[in-house]
């Protein structure tokens, strides 16, 4: 399976007459990609703006992320989702980099849904504040679950891959600056050489734990609460094989950009052959019930041991309940002599003195924490705040609140807040762009 992307680095976005990208400059004419917007009826008011690193601007509530692509064959960028089924891995995209589509709320936010700050202290919690930004800001007629902390957000999350398609069909016919190739052998047809390095497999465990359907991860645009652990290509997921969900705690969230371009995913790949024979993605899933979770975990350790995997890396999507998954998936591994390294963020009370996962195991011994999802952080009010910064604390965001009896309300009359780190898009990074480093006492 070979997958190429061509990447073009976006130095600048500003509206124009046309949607070009020409030096490093991507142009978007505003009245044309609202179109593509307001194509689903049940999108009641859009507008689009730009947020660059260093505007002393807020965003809240985001609800999606999506890096702009094309396929060079025309076809789908999310198969079985927003276009008809294909398989994922094989071709070649063109990405517009430096650069993201986010999706946020007029004015109804929800549990899964975050801050983003595009300067000051803020600035620095989330990947996104890094990029610069074609921002949707949109409301829905979806009444059924406007007071819902949990939200389905379906038709803002599906405009904002149609945009982001759209955007990116500026680069279809193009010359890339640079390419990337990523390109995998069939395992039993890789050489003695290869075969002889010691061999690791990847277990990514996202987001499936709503039972209603509308609200996980989409594989190939199929729920991932129906699914069982599979072997999957890393291609596949960084080739639009999986969708973003709208269930989690924003903090330890996995927005589509970050499968578009899963770090932990491409550093395996580019090592691959070299340090050791990477075996591909063991895809599991996340689940609520004991017998769901020790069915998935036995699953995922029968394919790693069938694989002949000397040594797994795991990461999940998530905390609290999931940590019972990502526990028991590390445990069960090290058992069958896997050597494990877990990568997940900790959950550890505002004073840092409360147990990280809510199981832990002896077998658990080489652990990256990417941060304390219940961290406070104050930040001082923003010039601009494009969405609504009530839905913060009005709305049951995951990382703020309406008044606390000790800390007062999440968002000040000043337009300064006060939220846990929980609150903050994609904040934890557990896909590998998170620079968190420890403090010594």
């Amino acid at each position: 399976m070979k997958l190429e992307i061509g990447n073009f680095y976006v130095k600048d976005i500003v509206f124009g007459d046309e949607l070009s990208f020409r030096g490093g400059i991507l142009s978007v004419n505003k009245e044309e990609a609202l179109k593509r917007v307001l194509e689903d009826g049940r999108i009641t008011e859009a507008e689009l703006y730009i947020a660059k690193p260093g505007d002393e601007i807020r965003l809240c509530p985001v609800k999606e992320a999506i890096e702009p692509r094309t396929r060079t064959d025309g076809k789908g960028l999310f198969p079985g989702y927003t276009s008809p089924l294909r398989q994922s891995g094989n071709g070649t995209l063109h990405a517009l980099k430096n650069c993201s589509v986010l999706v946020v709320g007029r004015h109804w936010g929800g549990f899964q849904d975050g801050l983003i700050d595009m300067s000051g202290p803020g600035q620095k919690f989330t990947y996104f504040g890094e990029l610069k930004n074609l921002v949707l800001v949109a409301d829905t007629n979806e009444e059924f679950e406007r007071y819902e902390q949990q939200k389905k957000n379906d038709a803002l999350r599906r405009a904002g891959h149609r945009l982001a398609e759209y955007i990116g069909s500026c680069v279809r016919e193009l010359s890339p600056e640079d390419r990337e190739v990523y390109e995998t052998v069939p395992i039993t047809k890789r050489s003695g050489e290869r075969n002889a390095l010691p061999s690791v497999v990847a277990v990514l465990q996202p987001q499936s734990q709503m039972e209603a359907m509308g609200y996980n991860d989409l594989l190939y645009g199929w729920d991932m609460n129906h699914y069982l652990p599979s072997l999957m290509s890393p291609q596949e997921v960084l080739d639009g094989a999986i969708v973003s969900g709208s269930f989690m705690p924003c903090s330890s969230k996995w927005s589509t950009y970050d499968f578009q371009n899963f770090p932990i995913l491409r550093r395996l790949m580019e090592e691959d052959g070299r340090d050791y024979n990477f075996l591909g993605v063991i895809m599991a899933n996340l689940n609520v019930a004991m017998d769901q979770k020790e069915r998935v975990i036995q699953m995922i350790v029968q394919q790693a041991t069938e694989l002949g995997a000397d040594f797994a890396l795991v990461t999940e999507e998530g905390y609290g309940n999931p940590d019972a998954d990502y526990v028991g998936a590390i445990a069960a591994l090290e058992s069958a002599g896997i050597k494990v390294v877990g990568v997940a963020n900790e959950c550890t009370g505002r004073d840092g003195a409360s147990q990280p996962l809510v199981t832990l195991d002896e077998k658990l011994v080489a652990m990256v924490s990417t941060g304390n999802v219940s961290e406070l952080v104050e930040l001082p009010a923003m010039k601009t705040v494009l969405g609504e910064l009530e839905a913060l604390g009005r709305d049951g965001n995951s990382g703020g609140w309406e008044g606390d009896e000790k800390l007062g309300p999440s968002v000040r009359k000043d337009g300064s807040i006060i939220m846990e780190n929980n609150g903050f898009f994609c904040g934890d990074q557990t896909v590998g762009w998170s620079k968190k480093t420890m403090m010594d006492f």
